[in-house]
């Protein structure tokens, strides 16, 4: 699915990804975990193709084409989707003029007809009950006057409705309360299937008891210094992160 090979990159001179390698199989949920200023965001908003962020070496694959060739839309609608740590408020821009307007994208860039805006209702409202996505949120301007955990479920029912080939929670779980983390880790359960994959990108543990990973990867100084299965998880809340940062430099 995704295959990250000696990804060097910075921002500003400032090196930030040092040679990253990380593979991601089809249906397979991967946790990043890791220190602040580690690299893991980094790493998120490169394959996302945000700006200001300078490739020096390597390749990104999404099922063997090369993700960095592409533009940041070309990327969504191949099935890349970031939910972003700080989601962004839109004023003047409705919650479901944007919803519409991103699915008939996706449903262009495949070659399939816009959908018309009663099955476009009906679609939303079942996500909506599903992600427990209060109505009235809909009516409103994309994520304006939203708490944090209102606006991570609203990203989480993006990617439901968009249905991505690759999920990548960029700390999603930053500033929620157990009831809303609880939401958002059912939100991504009901979407696990042997054709979609996640990268999950969490400081803490608690985010993988409710979306079990099935590898743990550990990022300091910019690499990937250490893999395993789910119980690392248990292992780095317990012992935290100082046998990876004792030799970063500044």
């Amino acid at each position: 699915m995704l295959e990250i090979k000696n990804l060097v990159v910075q921002i500003d001179d400032r090196r930030i990804l040092n040679g990253v390698n990380l593979t991601v199989q089809t249906g397979e949920i991967a946790a990043i975990m890791g220190p602040n200023g580690s690299g893991k965001s980094t790493l998120s908003y490169v394959i996302a193709g945000k700006e200001d962020y300078e490739v020096l070496e390597g390749e990104i694959l999404l099922d063997g084409a090369d993700v960095l060739a592409m533009e940041p839309s070309e990327r969504a609608t191949a099935g890349l989707f970031l939910a972003f740590q700080y989601p962004l408020e839109i004023p003047g821009v409705n919650t479901m003029t944007f919803l519409k307007a991103a699915l008939n994208a996706h449903r262009k860039a495949r070659g399939e007809d816009e959908l018309l805006t009663p099955e476009f209702m009906r679609l939303v409202g079942e996500a909506a009950d599903t992600l427990q996505v209060p109505r009235d949120m809909l009516r409103r301007p994309l994520n304006v006057g939203f708490s944090g955990g209102e606006k991570k479920r609203m990203e989480i029912l993006q990617m439901y409705l968009l249905q991505p080939r690759l999920g990548i929670l960029d700390e999603t779980d930053s500033g929620l309360d157990i009831d809303a983390l609880r939401i958002v880790a059912d939100g991504v359960n009901a979407m696990r299937s042997p054709n979609r994959s996640f990268l999950v990108i969490t400081h803490y543990q608690r985010l993988l008891n409710y979306i079990v990973p099935d590898t743990v990867h550990v990022m300091a100084n910019g690499v990937i210094a250490r893999s395993g299965g789910k119980e690392l998880a248990l292992e780095l809340e317990e012992s935290g992160y100082a046998e990876y940062t004792a030799h970063e430099t500044v």
